[in-house]
């Protein structure tokens, strides 16, 4: 077992490999009073120069199991995973707080972390000394952090509050704090887990920008189950399952396809079952019959076939088709009065096909619900929600809901 080595020194901007991360594993034991018996056992281990043991012990799991990576200055590593697949952990280890049981971990440079809510402030001391104490810790002078306290504080958006004590803070205002400290002390590795999920969307946009902004003079490693984050600042992902390295990988597109295809977008439900009967709901590209490996190309054609039923004593009806990311977020919708379509009740079961000639839907998971409504919109007649999920793949990934193509066309100008 090779000890972890993390160089905190100053060094040359020309340096490319910032975070280097070579078998790094991390085991923990299930029942607390084993715990603390191993943790006596491997601490006199230590004291007598003894080799750990790398087997499991009884209770005993990998959190971490044999992760590598190289980071370079100028990347930003999108950190994925399930939870429980072992984010955290890592992350504590690449900043310190824990050690390995086996593996190497080199870390160059000043490095900013905001891995959890509040860690790394004084919750008895106010903003203001918790700045100084931050910027010390990062080996900044007082001088130094004189100079960049207006620009903090600004940031942070708490000019207000900046003498009263951080443990009067709200979690946002934690939040916004430890980012501005860890961003405007221009660190060289930049570490962030999803705290970020705790500030508002106009903060989050801001915090955003920010990374982008550092990301030409610094390593960023960012732990998110935001998608649309991870496509917009992420050039490149590792995804973790269960402790594992289960894909590492430039192309941000398979990353985020891999990953959505873990969840479930939700269980099938159907309301207004006595007006109307909705079943053998399908999803598939219009050259097959069928939904190969339940996935779709971006930009095929697509046909959306249903069999409906519709009880109720209204005369005529029509129909919307609402497509939901993983995130629950509508992101597309079909329409049937929009192309001045409106269907007889004939009391008896019909075969429904809608037809898209192009899905531009970004790569990602997604799940559709399928509307019946009365010609005057006035009642829903029935609704089955989830009625079918399915995933959009493609070699490229949007910051975009969607994207498609488009006409370019280049024009000479005179000088």
């Amino acid at each position: 077992m090779r000890n972890t080595q993390i160089e905190m020194t100053s060094m040359s901007k020309n340096s490319e490999v910032l975070v280097k991360v070579e078998g790094v594993s991390k085991k923990f034991c299930r029942d607390l009073k084993r715990s603390l018996w191993y943790g006596v056992k491997d601490i006199s281990a230590e004291l007598i120069g003894s080799k750990k043991n790398g087997q499991l012990r009884p209770k005993e799991f990998w959190a971490v199991d044999n992760v590598s990576f190289e980071l370079h200055r100028g990347e930003c590593l999108g950190l994925i995973g399930h939870n429980g697949a072992g984010k955290s952990t890592l992350l504590k280890m690449l900043n310190g707080l824990i050690k390995p049981d086996k593996g190497e971990i080199t870390m160059k440079g000043r490095i900013g972390a905001l891995i959890e809510l509040g860690a790394g402030f004084n919750p008895i001391l106010t903003g203001r000394e918790n700045i100084y104490n931050n910027g010390a810790v990062l080996g900044f002078s007082k001088k130094e952090i004189d100079t960049k306290f207006d620009a903090i504080v600004e940031f942070a958006e708490i000019a207000d509050f900046i003498d009263m004590p951080v443990q009067n803070y709200s979690s946002g205002m934690r939040v916004r704090l430890g980012f501005a400290v860890a961003a405007q002390m221009e660190p060289d590795v930049l570490i962030i887990d999803e705290v970020l999920a705790v500030g508002d969307m106009g903060f989050r946009i801001k915090c955003i920008n920010e990374i982008q902004r550092m990301l030409s003079k610094a390593a960023v490693i960012f732990v998110t189950h935001s998608m649309p984050f991870v496509s917009r600042i992420c050039n490149k992902g590792l995804l973790m399952n269960h402790g594992n390295d289960e894909l590492q990988t430039d192309n941000i597109g398979d990353l985020i396809e891999r990953y959505m295809a873990k969840f479930k977008t939700g269980e099938r439900t159907i309301i207004g079952e006595k007006e109307v009967e909705i079943d053998n709901v399908m999803i598939y590209p219009s050259n097959s019959e069928s939904l190969v490996s339940n996935s779709i190309p971006h930009g095929t054609e697509v046909n959306v076939s249903f069999e409906l039923k519709v009880r109720s004593k209204y005369k005529y009806y029509i129909i919307r088709i609402v497509f939901f990311n993983l995130e629950q977020r509508p992101v597309l919708d079909f329409y049937s009065k929009q192309t001045e379509q409106i269907f007889m009740n004939k009391k008896s079961t019909v075969k429904m096909i809608v037809t898209a000639p192009h899905l531009y839907l970004n790569p990602g998971k997604y799940s559709l619900s399928i509307i019946v409504i009365t010609d005057d919109q006035r009642k829903v007649l029935g609704r089955m929600d989830n009625a079918s999920e399915f995933l959009v793949y493609s070699n490229y990934v949007s910051w975009a809901e969607s994207y498609q193509p488009a006409k370019w066309d280049q024009v000479d100008l005179r000088d």
